[in-house]
Protein backbone atom coordinates (compact mmCIF):
# COMPACT_ATOMS: atom_id res chain seq x y z
CA UNK A 1 0.00 0.00 0.00
CA UNK A 2 2.90 2.03 1.07
CA UNK A 3 4.80 1.89 -3.11
CA UNK A 4 1.20 2.52 -4.47
CA UNK A 5 0.70 6.15 -2.64
CA UNK A 6 4.72 6.71 -3.15
CA UNK A 7 3.52 5.97 -6.93
CA UNK A 8 0.37 8.51 -6.86
CA UNK A 9 2.43 11.10 -4.68
CA UNK A 10 5.40 11.11 -7.55
CA UNK A 11 2.94 10.65 -10.39
CA UNK A 12 0.87 13.95 -9.22
CA UNK A 13 4.11 15.73 -8.87
CA UNK A 14 5.59 14.89 -12.30
CA UNK A 15 1.70 17.02 -13.29
CA UNK A 16 2.56 19.96 -11.13
CA UNK A 17 4.08 23.12 -13.02
CA UNK A 18 7.17 23.31 -11.42
CA UNK A 19 7.76 26.67 -9.66
CA UNK A 20 11.10 28.06 -11.67
CA UNK A 21 12.87 30.63 -9.61
CA UNK A 22 11.26 33.10 -7.00
CA UNK A 23 8.09 31.33 -7.11
CA UNK A 24 7.69 31.70 -10.97
CA UNK A 25 5.73 29.54 -12.37
CA UNK A 26 4.66 28.65 -16.12
CA UNK A 27 1.20 26.89 -17.21
CA UNK A 28 -0.43 26.41 -20.42
CA UNK A 29 2.75 27.30 -22.84
CA UNK A 30 2.43 26.97 -26.63
CA UNK A 31 3.33 28.16 -29.45
CA UNK A 32 1.54 28.57 -32.96
CA UNK A 33 2.46 30.25 -36.58
CA UNK A 34 -0.49 30.90 -38.49
CA UNK A 35 0.90 28.81 -41.61
CA UNK A 36 3.80 26.20 -42.88
CA UNK A 37 6.72 28.70 -43.83
CA UNK A 38 5.40 31.65 -42.14
CA UNK A 39 7.95 34.01 -40.91
CA UNK A 40 6.64 34.69 -38.04
CA UNK A 41 4.96 32.79 -34.95
CA UNK A 42 3.64 33.21 -31.07
CA UNK A 43 3.54 31.73 -27.98
CA UNK A 44 1.17 31.82 -25.31
CA UNK A 45 1.06 30.94 -21.28
CA UNK A 46 0.23 31.80 -17.80
CA UNK A 47 3.14 33.04 -15.79
CA UNK A 48 2.30 32.80 -11.83
CA UNK A 49 3.80 34.81 -8.92
CA UNK A 50 3.60 31.83 -5.98
CA UNK A 51 4.30 34.30 -3.22
CA UNK A 52 7.60 35.33 -4.69
CA UNK A 53 8.21 39.59 -4.50
CA UNK A 54 6.30 41.21 -6.97
CA UNK A 55 8.29 41.42 -10.21
CA UNK A 56 8.19 42.23 -14.29
CA UNK A 57 8.41 40.34 -16.87
CA UNK A 58 11.10 42.76 -18.93
CA UNK A 59 12.08 40.67 -21.64
CA UNK A 60 12.05 37.07 -23.88
CA UNK A 61 14.48 35.30 -25.81
CA UNK A 62 14.72 32.44 -28.26
CA UNK A 63 16.65 30.53 -30.84
CA UNK A 64 13.93 30.26 -33.17
CA UNK A 65 13.50 33.78 -34.03
CA UNK A 66 16.00 36.80 -35.52
CA UNK A 67 13.84 38.87 -32.85
CA UNK A 68 11.75 37.84 -30.03
CA UNK A 69 9.36 40.60 -27.93
CA UNK A 70 7.18 41.05 -25.97
CA UNK A 71 3.91 42.09 -27.68
CA UNK A 72 0.18 43.17 -26.92
CA UNK A 73 -2.79 43.81 -29.11
CA UNK A 74 -4.57 47.19 -28.37
CA UNK A 75 -7.54 48.72 -30.46
CA UNK A 76 -6.84 52.03 -32.23
CA UNK A 77 -9.31 53.51 -34.04
CA UNK A 78 -11.72 50.42 -34.04
CA UNK A 79 -8.71 48.58 -35.72
CA UNK A 80 -6.42 46.27 -33.54
CA UNK A 81 -2.93 46.90 -33.92
CA UNK A 82 0.11 45.17 -32.46
CA UNK A 83 2.40 46.85 -29.98
CA UNK A 84 5.93 45.87 -28.49
CA UNK A 85 5.64 46.21 -24.37
CA UNK A 86 9.11 47.80 -24.55
CA UNK A 87 8.54 48.57 -20.16
CA UNK A 88 7.84 44.95 -19.77
CA UNK A 89 5.07 43.05 -17.56
CA UNK A 90 4.62 43.44 -13.95
CA UNK A 91 3.16 40.68 -11.80
CA UNK A 92 2.48 41.26 -8.58
CA UNK A 93 2.92 38.60 -5.41
CA UNK A 94 0.72 35.88 -5.70
CA UNK A 95 -0.83 37.44 -9.42
CA UNK A 96 0.04 36.14 -12.97
CA UNK A 97 0.34 37.30 -16.15
CA UNK A 98 -2.00 35.94 -18.95
CA UNK A 99 -0.40 35.50 -22.22
CA UNK A 100 -3.62 35.25 -24.57
CA UNK A 101 -4.44 35.49 -28.19
CA UNK A 102 -5.67 39.16 -29.15
CA UNK A 103 -3.79 40.31 -26.04
CA UNK A 104 -0.18 40.03 -24.49
CA UNK A 105 2.61 37.27 -25.95
CA UNK A 106 5.76 36.37 -26.88
CA UNK A 107 6.14 37.12 -30.31
CA UNK A 108 9.08 35.39 -33.12
CA UNK A 109 9.79 37.40 -35.87
CA UNK A 110 11.68 36.10 -38.36
CA UNK A 111 12.06 32.47 -37.65
CA UNK A 112 15.27 30.40 -38.17
CA UNK A 113 13.74 27.52 -38.66
CA UNK A 114 9.87 26.51 -39.58
CA UNK A 115 7.75 25.82 -36.61
CA UNK A 116 6.73 22.10 -36.78
CA UNK A 117 4.00 20.70 -34.80
CA UNK A 118 5.08 18.90 -31.59
CA UNK A 119 8.66 20.69 -31.64
CA UNK A 120 9.86 22.06 -28.56
CA UNK A 121 11.16 25.79 -28.29
CA UNK A 122 13.45 26.56 -25.42
CA UNK A 123 11.97 30.07 -24.51
CA UNK A 124 13.78 32.60 -21.79
CA UNK A 125 11.92 34.53 -19.97
CA UNK A 126 13.82 37.69 -18.07
CA UNK A 127 12.51 39.10 -14.91
CA UNK A 128 13.49 41.74 -12.78
CA UNK A 129 13.59 40.20 -10.07
CA UNK A 130 13.88 36.35 -10.71
CA UNK A 131 16.19 36.92 -13.91
CA UNK A 132 16.47 34.40 -16.50
CA UNK A 133 14.08 31.66 -16.43
CA UNK A 134 13.79 29.26 -19.45
CA UNK A 135 10.85 27.49 -20.22
CA UNK A 136 10.22 24.66 -22.97
CA UNK A 137 7.32 25.36 -25.15
CA UNK A 138 5.46 22.42 -27.10
CA UNK A 139 4.48 23.92 -30.71
CA UNK A 140 0.57 23.36 -31.00
CA UNK A 141 -0.73 23.81 -34.56
CA UNK A 142 -3.93 22.21 -33.27
CA UNK A 143 -4.32 25.43 -31.01
CA UNK A 144 -4.33 28.02 -33.92
CA UNK A 145 -8.15 28.50 -33.65
CA UNK A 146 -8.39 29.18 -30.23
CA UNK A 147 -8.94 33.00 -28.91
CA UNK A 148 -8.71 34.04 -25.71
CA UNK A 149 -12.10 36.13 -25.21
CA UNK A 150 -14.75 36.82 -27.92
CA UNK A 151 -14.01 40.02 -28.29
CA UNK A 152 -10.81 38.93 -29.82
CA UNK A 153 -11.97 37.29 -32.39
CA UNK A 154 -11.75 40.06 -34.98
CA UNK A 155 -7.91 40.23 -33.75
CA UNK A 156 -4.84 40.13 -36.17
CA UNK A 157 -2.97 36.31 -36.01
CA UNK A 158 0.90 36.10 -35.89
CA UNK A 159 0.80 35.89 -40.20
CA UNK A 160 0.20 39.97 -39.65
CA UNK A 161 3.29 40.23 -37.82
CA UNK A 162 5.92 40.38 -40.33
CA UNK A 163 9.04 42.59 -39.27
CA UNK A 164 9.34 45.95 -40.50
CA UNK A 165 5.00 46.42 -40.48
Amino acid sequence: MLRTSLLVAAFAACLAPPILADGIEVRDAYAITSRPGAPTGAAFMVILNRGGPPDRLIGVRSEIAARTELHSHVEADGMMQMNELTEGLPIPTDGEIVMARGGDHVMFLGLTEPMADGQMIAVTLVFEIAGEVTVPVPVALDRLGEMARPEASDSVGPADHSPGD
